[in-house]
């Protein structure tokens, strides 16, 4: 908006229409007073002030102007019809005015000085909120360099209280701070501890990682400054923030100890189950014979309870057999022969042994899904034992029922081997677990035996051959258990 000033009313309307018809818009005063009070309730984009005005001069207008801090960069343009002298002229500019115009006014070079001041203040007023912006933007970005500054001196506090070895890195591994115990394993706040030299480089480890923007959890063997020993560390590196990846903290966590004990309570089964799978074999031999000796007298009573006796000899000799297993896996020893075989014979061997173990059962078993023909590569002893461990369950878990179903599908590329049982079921938040080793589901564990190392020893001998293992299941409505194997899998390079 521009605002007129001038005493006399004819001047006042002539200037307006002409500014009005340029589409402006146009503001009056009849007085410096009235002036002055309109300056102060309103923002005016350029004021054209008349010099010769009674009480107060356009010049002491223009002054009082350019003494409040609101308008005193707001564009001046005096006319005057009087004043024209030299002298009066730099008044004007002395004053505050932009420019001085003298009557009679030629309308195009005023509408010229006019539009050219309106611009003018027009970008002054643009660059003023730049202006306003960027400070506002410098001033939230210093805030939030502070608050951050403030957060990562917490996190680094945090991580020099904790009694692991902490660092934090950026997304390419960049280290950016290490707490003191890092300076037990290395002389270098940007270097890794040396590691292991069977065991891949944590840097390495770590590029690879970051590089698809996940976590990193592995274990690794480093060694302290000025020792010559190894122990073990549990490496976990996470990003800061959930949703921003390019800030990670890492610690190392010692577990030597708990490797240590690990590989002792292994070598203790180890040799528990050698020494026991000696004698175990000779009561076997020996309680064949006197099955043999005592069933020629089929009255003879003593029979039944050698017959109980054979069966306790091959649950132990089953968890022995378990446990062996268990400590040739942990020791990276067990064996996996593989071949083509047929599959059909496979499931039907499994099947024979359970039913001739079984004989007592009421629960029938049947056979789903053609294979006959169908060659795969692999372990079929292993591959039995797994089939073998899940009948051996259905009969345990789905005791009562009336039917356990053998189920062989051909998926693609994959052969799918089930096991599906209508007993107890297991709950959903437990499946996952179920082939961790060592586990047995807490509703079940008083009421049956084992060791929970079965269905792990079946998950390493299936991982094993490329294949996948799982189960499915709902509480109450009994399980499936299934495996998967390759029909062309990717064969073994020696």
């Amino acid at each position: 908006m521009i605002l007129i000033v001038d005493d006399n009313p004819d001047n006042i309307f002539s200037l307006q229409k002409l500014l009005e018809s340029k589409n402006f818009k146009v503001d009056t005063a009849h007085s410096g007073e009235e002036a002055l009070k309109k300056i102060l309730k309103h923002n005016y984009a350029l004021i054209i002030l008349d010099v010769q005005m009674p009480d107060m001069d356009g010049f002491e207008v223009a002054e009082n102007i350019a003494g409040f801090s609101k308008t005193k960069e707001t564009p001046i343009i005096f006319l005057s019809a009087v004043n024209t002298d030299k002298r009066f002229i730099t008044k004007g500019y002395n004053s505050g005015g932009l420019d001085y115009v003298t009557k009679p006014v030629d309308p195009d070079i005023l509408m010229l000085k006019v539009k050219t001041f309106y611009r003018l203040y027009e970008q002054t007023q643009a660059l003023k909120e730049i202006q306003q912006t960027l400070e506002l933007e410098v001033e939230r970005r210093k805030q939030a360099q502070k608050e951050l500054r403030s957060k990562v001196d917490y996190l680094h506090t945090l991580l020099e209280s904790l009694p692991q070895i902490a660092f934090s890195c950026d997304y390419q591994g960049n280290i950016d701070f290490v707490n003191g115990r890092w300076f037990q394993f290395s002389d270098s706040a940007s270097s890794f501890p040396e590691t292991h030299p069977d065991d891949m480089p944590i840097a390495t480890a770590l590029n690879e990682s970051l590089g698809f923007g996940r976590p990193l959890e592995m274990e690794v063997r480093i060694r302290k400054r000025d020792v010559m020993d190894y122990s073990y560390q549990l490496l976990r590196v996470w990003p800061i923030l959930e949703n921003s990846k390019n800030n990670w903290i890492g610690t190392f966590t010692d577990i030597d100890a708990q490797k240590r004990a690990e590989k002792e309570k292994d070598e203790f089964l180890s040799i528990a189950s050698h020494e026991l799978k000696t004698p175990l074999t000779s009561i076997k031999a020996y309680m064949q014979l006197l099955d043999r000796k005592l069933k020629l007298d089929r009255e003879c009573a003593e029979a039944k309870y050698v017959s109980r006796v054979q069966g306790q000899v091959e649950k132990l000799n089953s968890l022995i057999t378990d446990l062996l297993d268990l400590s040739k896996i942990d020791n990276g020893k067990l064996g996996i022969n593989k071949k083509m075989f047929l599959l059909e014979h496979m499931v039907q061997n499994a099947i024979d042994s359970i039913v001739q173990t079984h004989d007592q059962s009421n629960m029938n078993l049947y056979r789903e899904g053609d294979i006959s023909g169908l060659m795969v590569y692999g372990d079929e002893i292993r591959l039995e034992q797994v089939l073998v461990n899940f009948l051996t369950n259905a009969y345990k878990y789905a005791a009562g029922t009336e039917k356990v179903i053998v189920q062989c599908t051909v998926i693609n590329d994959f052969v799918k081997v089930s096991v599906i049982d209508f007993g107890i079921g297991i709950p959903a938040n437990k499946q996952k677990e179920v082939f961790d080793k060592f586990y047995r589901v807490e509703e079940t564990s008083f009421d049956f035996q084992g060791l929970g190392i079965g269905l792990y020893i079946c998950s390493e001998i299936i991982r094993s051959h490329q294949g996948e293992i799982a189960v499915e299941s709902s509480a109450g409505k009994g399980a499936t258990f299934y495996f998967t194997l390759p029909l062309n899998p990717v064969t073994d390079v020696k």
